[in-house]
């Protein structure tokens, strides 16, 4: 288990803290300190940035914090310990980032405000029984992307046939999403080639299996496979086969030739804002499960050097509406 990361904001460490914020009076500690558990399921870019975006969010609120941050490093048992400790601590909030943690804090703690953060399918996970609010004392946001839209805009674009998609078979938003892909695939009849892994270390072999037999390769928001992406992306560059990746943070740094989807620190932010809402009193059970839909929430990424490999031409229409173009290996934000 990553070792405990503390801390603690003080008036007397204003200036040296590495996360800001203020003071604000809650009854959740003695000394008005609130204690906040974070853990991800395993640290890459995407998740990085939803922490912060929690840790940002609740220190602009002016609450004085004590976070402890974790990392299951892609392991459900690691995650269990660590919802272990979060209960046996008694924090004052858990936050789980992923499905696989989201749903060990969720178990083990029944006392204390669990809330999730970017969970494809928190139905399907049995966080909740319904998005319309909270489920007895968890809550949180749901990270669901736009797959047929996605698949759609994949054939646009890139002309595909034949989709290669590879996915975590045990993790629960994973194969939630491999069902909307299959239902896009058979929507726009393309032929789907799937690949299942269990950890990041599978990655590269499933993208060497795949990439003779697909067009392209689609990518939904799967955390172990978005660990190992720079792994993929050589697979598939080398074989100058596309890459539509559904989170756009991690394909800032080129090889994907189209990234689409929501800004993850937004949605961290926004996390954020819902464990502000609980320490200031709302009970998780009234609030709704909340999802990122306003327009400038999401991004649209198109890589042109990643076009040139794989010899595809981007409509420009596609190039006009996108917020961030990769060219000449520097990436420029509209």
């Amino acid at each position: 288990m990553k070792k405990t990361l503390t801390l603690l904001f003080t008036a007397a460490l204003a200036s040296a803290a590495l996360f800001a914020g203020g003071t604000k009076d809650t009854a959740a500690a003695n000394d008005g300190t609130v204690k906040i558990g974070i853990a991800k399921i395993v640290q890459h870019v995407a998740l990085d940035q939803v922490e912060q975006g929690i840790i940002d969010a609740v220190n602009d609120a002016g609450f004085s914090v004590t976070y402890d941050l974790q990392n299951a490093n892609g392991d459900v048992n690691t995650a269990a310990q660590i919802a272990a400790k979060f209960k046996a601590e008694k924090v004052d909030v858990a936050v789980g980032i992923a499905t696989p943690v989201a749903v060990a804090l969720a178990t083990a703690i029944k006392d204390r405000p669990v809330v999730f953060g970017t969970i494809t399918d928190p139905v399907g996970a049995g966080l909740v029984s319904t998005l319309a609010h909270g489920e007895g004392n968890v809550t949180g946001m749901s990270d669901a992307i736009p797959t047929r839209e996605h698949i759609k805009m994949f054939k646009d674009i890139a002309g595909i046939k034949t989709l290669g998609y590879i996915y975590t078979s045990n993790e629960a938003n994973s194969v939630s999403a491999l069902a909307l892909v299959e239902s896009a695939c058979d929507e726009f009849g393309i032929k789907l080639v799937t690949q299942s892994i269990s950890t990041s270390a599978e990655v590269k072999q499933a993208a060497e299996a795949l990439v003779s037999r697909v067009d392209g390769v689609y990518l939904t928001t799967d955390n172990t496979v978005f660990s190992a992406l720079n792994s993929l992306i050589q697979v598939f560059d080398k074989a100058r086969k596309p890459i539509f990746s559904g989170d756009v943070t991690g394909a800032m740094n080129g090889g994907c030739l189209i990234a689409s989807g929501f800004n993850y620190y937004k949605a961290g932010y926004a996390t954020g804002e819902m464990v502000v809402q609980i320490l200031n009193g709302a009970k998780p059970a009234d609030i709704p499960v909340r999802f990122m839909t306003e327009p400038s929430d999401s991004d649209l990424l198109i890589n042109l050097d990643a076009a040139a490999l794989c010899g595809i031409t981007v409509p420009q229409t596609y190039v006009d509406s996108a917020n961030m173009i990769y060219r000449n290996g520097t990436l420029t934000q509209k």
